[in-house]
């Protein structure tokens, strides 16, 4: 992620996801000063799409996690957006990662012209970016630690400056992929988060944002120093 740059851009060194929470709006770290966002509507079902029955399959519960996952209003997400194998044509080795963030796709090669896709959520106007990165770290329920721009935007945000443990109301959630460039770390992350509503839409600091779900499969899939192409937005 990048600090006033990335993700909750910066998630620096670890976290977003889980439920709303009275002791800190996760969700305005995520935005910063953006505008919450109003639920999304199901989309007109197309036949090619997971169905709103398997998708409350796939989206479902996950309680044998550390901090047990509650299931995805799957109704707040465009159809369009569910996990789903596409031909994907890319000369690119199986298991690279290609986010694109101007139709909010996350595809993982799988090889012989197919992809597994996922809906994201990506970088708000002035916050996208694009390149080449590798996965440089792992982490699973990771711990998040402001950057100090973002303590700068929003003080109450220093009461974890020594870094917020990991759990549902954490930013980075139950997965994060950190990425890489020459040996350092850029400060941007793929992420999973529970706010289904932000998928599809731009909203994080250059960061991009996997339902949980999509997320813990993806990383179960993606060994270090996998390849990360971030397209142009």
């Amino acid at each position: 992620m990048i600090t006033d740059r990335g993700i909750a851009g910066a998630m620096g060194k670890g976290a977003l996801s889980g439920p709303r929470s009275s002791r800190l709006n996760r969700r305005a770290f995520l935005f910063g000063s953006a505008a919450g966002l109003a639920a999304l509507g199901l989309a007109g079902c197309a036949s090619d799409y997971m169905s709103l029955a398997e998708a409350e399959k796939v989206y479902g519960p996950v309680p044998d996690e550390k901090f047990p996952i509650p299931g995805v209003d799957v109704s707040k997400v465009k159809p369009q957006y569910f996990r789903k194998t596409v031909r994907y044509d890319s000369d690119e080795a199986p298991g690279t990662i290609i986010i694109d963030p101007s139709k909010y796709y996350v595809y993982r090669i799988e090889g012989e012209g197919n992809a597994t896709r996922y809906g994201a959520n990506v970088g708000r106007d002035g916050f996208r970016w694009s390149g080449e990165a590798y996965v440089g770290r792992k982490a699973e329920w990771p711990t998040w630690t402001p950057p100090k721009e973002m303590i700068a935007r929003q003080p109450e945000a220093g009461k974890y400056a020594r870094g917020m443990p990991g759990g549902l109301d954490n930013p980075l959630g139950a997965r994060v992929l950190y990425l890489y460039q020459n040996g350092t770390y850029t400060l941007y992350t793929i992420y999973s988060t529970s706010d289904p509503e932000t998928i599809g839409n731009g909203i994080t600091s250059g960061c991009t944002g996997l339902l949980s779900q999509d997320m813990i499969d993806l990383y179960s899939r993606t060994p270090l120093k996998t390849k990360v192409i971030v397209l142009p937005a």
